[in-house]
């Protein structure tokens, strides 16, 4: 069973259930998918100053799951293009964290341009390291991830893994987190990461890769047969 939390943000719901649509069409093994909604982390506040709602509720990840075992987080502004299983076969006992290492600094001064989450682009250190992470939960040095630890501390110190030593801070292949739009175009990625905004946002409809996150969303609609406008049609006419 593979252990999969994912950010969700109700201002962004269609980009998780496209994400979710993506991993379950290719994976091989049992998922057990679980959104970090802010509502359900029991008075948790997971945004902060941050942007989006789950900024700092995926370093719950070990503390959710008992600090056993390992779990993959990913942002929900993603698409899979691979079986998570080959993610998961990566996982090496040795580090506390496995992340793709980005180092590279922003094509863009603003991100989620149109939207009431539109905000300045910051570039900072190891940045978006976290927005994809194989957790080993049951490492000693994870298990100072309290709920009030997490509180404590800052964006600064948690999105750089500072409890953390160098070595417990495993190294996944860029594929595995490809930054859509600040990254040229791979074939090979296993997983879009659209950082700079989805698809379903008016600004970022025709992106690199796009085409990917608009036919999973149509066929997460398909019903019967049917394409989504003609249920939607539909809906508002029966509204």
């Amino acid at each position: 069973m593979i252990r999969l939390f994912v950010g969700y943000d109700p201002r962004e719901a269609a980009a998780y259930h496209v994400f979710c649509q993506s991993a379950i069409e290719r994976c091989s093994e049992p998922l057990s998918i679980t959104p970090l909604a802010q509502r359900t982390l029991r008075g948790f506040d997971g945004q902060r100053d941050g942007t989006n709602q789950f900024i700092f509720s995926r370093y719950l990840v070990p503390h959710l799951c008992g600090y056993q075992g390992w779990a993959i987080f990913v942002d929900g502004d993603m698409v899979c293009r691979d079986d998570l299983a080959n993610l998961w076969e990566l996982r090496d006992e040795r580090h506390a964290v496995m992340v793709a290492q980005h180092h590279y600094t922003t094509k863009h001064r603003t991100k989620y341009v149109g939207t009431p989450l539109e905000a300045r682009n910051v570039n900072y250190p190891r940045k978006n390291w976290s927005s994809v992470v194989l957790w080993n939960c049951a490492h000693p040095s994870n298990r100072v991830l309290s709920p009030a630890f997490i509180e404590e501390g800052t964006g600064a110190f948690l999105h750089r893994f500072g409890w953390l030593e160098e070595d417990e801070i495993g190294e996944l292949p860029l594929i595995w987190n490809w930054l859509v739009g600040e990254y040229e175009r791979n074939p090979d990625a296993r997983l879009l990461h659209y950082t700079l905004g989805v698809p379903g946002i008016e600004y970022y409809e025709m992106c690199d890769d796009s085409l990917d996150w608009h036919k999973t969303l149509l066929r997460s609609l398909h019903i019967e047969g049917e394409t989504p406008h003609k249920l939607v049609r539909r809906a508002l006419e029966n509204c």
